[in-house]
């Protein structure tokens, strides 16, 4: 199966078909399928009940994720007045997405959204449904690899490096292995940024349930998704350098939660997040 988009806001072009790969199971899609979403085949449907088997609160630790992303870029554009945001990683657009939340609080803010997923490329039209004011672009490109991304053209159009940027990695780095040194890559990204940047990113942790969380670990290398489970001290390394806001690294629900939020137990959770400001 192939499918073909173009790009609306942003420089006009034909992107290439790409082949979806239906019968193996993609984390975008997974991650669909266990947030509720509707872009996911059978193999994604497998994939994910194995992960759930193994550890019950999956789907609730994912959703929370999703919740912390929305509830970050908030808070950045509403508190500290962040206009610009790179979102890298970022999956199946289920709305409401970056560039709406950032929009919501001002139409003109910018966003450039940047992944290598087949799945991501046949809804990049989503993505750059841009307000009028404001401007999106998608670009196709690794994470591993942050000079194709931080020098891409249409990414430069959309986003100006002498000011502000709001770098969010949510849901990422446990997809890049010790041995390609996510902690670099993070810091190659940040390097490139105006002071006043800010670091927005979470990570995969077995700390609130080894077991269970270490079954979804197994599940995902099984099914040749490589997944790493790290722990606090090595989240707190991705953010050295950096000026944690408060509360710091924390599970993701805690970090600066919405007054009135449904409760959630801790060890239901499995992602660690943190923000930190660039001066």
């Amino acid at each position: 199966m192939a499918n073909e988009v173009r790009a609306e806001h942003g420089p006009r072009e034909d992107y290439p078909s790409v082949d979806l790969r239906m019968d193996v199971p993609h984390s975008a899609r997974v991650y669909d399928y266990l947030i509720g979403g509707k872009t996911n085949f059978e193999a994604d449907r497998v994939a994910a009940h194995a992960s759930v088997r193994a550890w019950p609160a999956l789907p609730t630790s994912m959703r929370t994720t999703r919740e912390f992303m929305q509830r970050s870029v908030r808070r950045l554009a509403e508190q500290y007045g962040v206009r610009q945001f790179l979102d890298i990683g970022t999956g199946i657009p289920t709305s409401p997405n970056v560039h709406e939340v950032a929009q919501a609080v001002d139409p003109e803010a910018r966003v450039a959204y940047v992944d290598n997923d087949p799945i991501v490329l046949t809804h990049a039209r989503a993505l750059m449904d841009s307000t009028p004011e404001g401007r999106t672009c998608y670009v196709e490109a690794d994470f591993r690899d942050p000079e194709s991304i931080i020098g891409n053209p249409r990414l430069r159009e959309v986003l100006d490096f002498s000011q502000p940027v709001a770098l969010s990695l949510i849901a990422i780095v446990h997809f890049v292995l010790d041995e390609d040194d996510p902690q670099g890559i993070v810091r190659r990204f940040m390097d490139a940024l105006a002071p006043g940047s800010f670091l927005a990113l979470t990570v995969f942790t077995g700390d609130t349930d080894p077991v269970g969380v270490g079954g979804v670990g197994r599940e995902y290398n099984a099914r040749g998704i490589p997944l790493q489970i790290r722990d606090k001290a090595e989240t707190e390394a991705f953010f050295d350098g950096y000026e944690l806001l408060d509360p710091g690294v924390t599970l993701v629900h805690h970090w600066r939660p919405d007054a009135g939020a449904a409760p959630v137990r801790d060890q239901d959770i499995a992602m660690y997040a943190g923000v930190a400001i660039k001066r």
